[in-house]
């Protein structure tokens, strides 16, 4: 068995350029997978706190999914109107993450940032269901997505590595 380097021959092919990222869209797709990271923390914390000192009131429930995101903004109390606006905030947040993640060609933040929009979006379901139906299944879903998006975006951070030299 010949264990020596062999020398080839020929011109080298160059990577094709759909799998090299352009170094500041990949920059630009780790600050925005942080900042998303750090929104769905808040989130979280706000989501917590409605959960545990915050009570439904009576009049908002048992109208169905989509009218019960506009009485817990409208009606409902300020903590849990927060929490549904911030949460409108980071839908569009994610969205703008996952449009990055297309942008950079990265296949793996791409596959991450979709999971973690899919999983902000039933989040956001489940909270309604959650103000229609006081379900506590649909609570545990929504910390559950939640979770499980925040674990996307360090996937992203940890895939995207840092340009800085330590």
């Amino acid at each position: 068995m010949d264990l020596t380097p062999q020398v080839t021959t020929g011109s080298a092919t160059a990577a094709p350029a759909l799998q090299t990222p352009v170094p500041a869209s990949t920059a630009r797709l780790r600050r925005a997978s942080l900042g998303a990271l750090f929104a769905l923390l808040v989130e979280y914390g706000l989501g917590m706190g409605v959960n545990l000192f915050v009570n439904v009131p009576d009049a908002d429930k048992g109208k169905g999914t989509g009218a019960a995101f506009g009485k817990a903004m409208s009606n409902g109390p300020a903590a849990l109107a927060a929490h549904a606006g911030i949460g409108i905030l980071l839908i569009l947040n994610v969205i703008v993450v996952f449009v990055l993640a297309l942008r950079s060609r990265q296949r793996a933040a791409t596959v991450s940032s979709l999971v973690a929009l899919l999983c902000v979006l039933g989040a956001a379901f489940s909270g309604a269901a959650f103000v229609d139906k006081g379900a506590n299944g649909s609570s545990m879903t929504m910390a559950v997505l939640t979770g499980v998006a925040m674990a996307c975006y360090a996937v992203n951070l940890f895939v995207l590595g840092s340009d800085r030299k330590v």
